[in-house]
């Protein structure tokens, strides 16, 4: 497909998804006062809209492999982050999840607030160990009530080939969570890259790797994470 005719699809893709959007926050706006699942319900119709229109405009699907390696029970998914796309499709692919994100989000009006409501975990940047005990607190509640948290350990979208130091933040929920760490890798920047306009064809894998027991050391489980997610990220960038 020619330059042009990625331009003009993604722009439909693009228009669609911010039209939709300001339609679904608007009508969905009163659910805000609902139960939290309502609220989670209304996300997932939205994300479902989302991928949707991506695959009718760009041509773009994902698929999952490995999810026999996702054990039962609540866990710490350790994902590697290079699109908007994760951020929204994990709400769909896994159960009542807590997606450990920027507390700014939040301050986005109806978006921000129904994130709020659906019970992720908000962390302010730049507040040391004060962010750090703000998450290990909020992540024990999701994980009290049966949830798995979600968490990018690079803390930011990556570009593939890329590489940014782990967050201490992982390392500080495996070690006071005691439930497992679950290091997932996927290759969805090579078509939805971070701030790119052009979204191109094709599929998206996410790939769930063997979880990581409780009880390891620090630097030994930080090793052992960092090789897994960098090792299967650097495979699905060759597909």
């Amino acid at each position: 497909m020619g330059s042009l005719g990625l331009w003009l699809r993604s722009l439909a893709f693009n228009v669609g998804w911010y039209l939709g959007s300001v339609l679904f926050a608007l009508a969905g706006a009163p659910l805000l006062l609902a139960p939290r699942r309502v609220v989670v319900g209304w996300a997932r119709a939205w994300i479902v809209f989302v991928l949707w229109w991506l695959r009718v405009t760009c041509g773009l699907t994902h698929r999952v492999t490995g999810l026999e390696n996702l054990p039962a029970g609540p866990v710490i998914i350790a994902c590697k982050h290079q699109s908007t796309w994760e951020t929204m499709a994990f709400t769909l692919l896994f159960a009542d999840i807590a997606i450990v994100l920027k507390r700014e989000l939040l301050f986005i009006p109806i978006v921000g607030w129904a994130m709020a409501r659906a019970g992720n975990i908000a962390v302010a940047r730049g507040d040391g160990a004060a962010a750090l005990r703000g998450l290990v607190k909020q992540a024990k509640a999701a994980i009290a009530d049966g949830r798995s948290i979600v968490i990018f350990p690079e803390g930011t979208r990556v570009a593939p080939g890329d590489r940014r130091p782990y967050q201490v933040g992982t390392a500080a929920l495996y070690r006071q969570l005691g439930v497992p760490v679950v290091p997932m890798a996927l290759n969805s920047g090579l078509f939805w890259g971070r701030r790119k306009w052009i979204k191109r064809p094709g599929t998206i894998t996410l790939e769930v790797l063997p979880p990581i027991a409780p009880g390891l050391r620090r630097e030994a489980f930080m090793e052992t994470l960092q090789d897994s997610i960098e090792g299967a990220t650097i495979r699905l960038s060759r597909l």
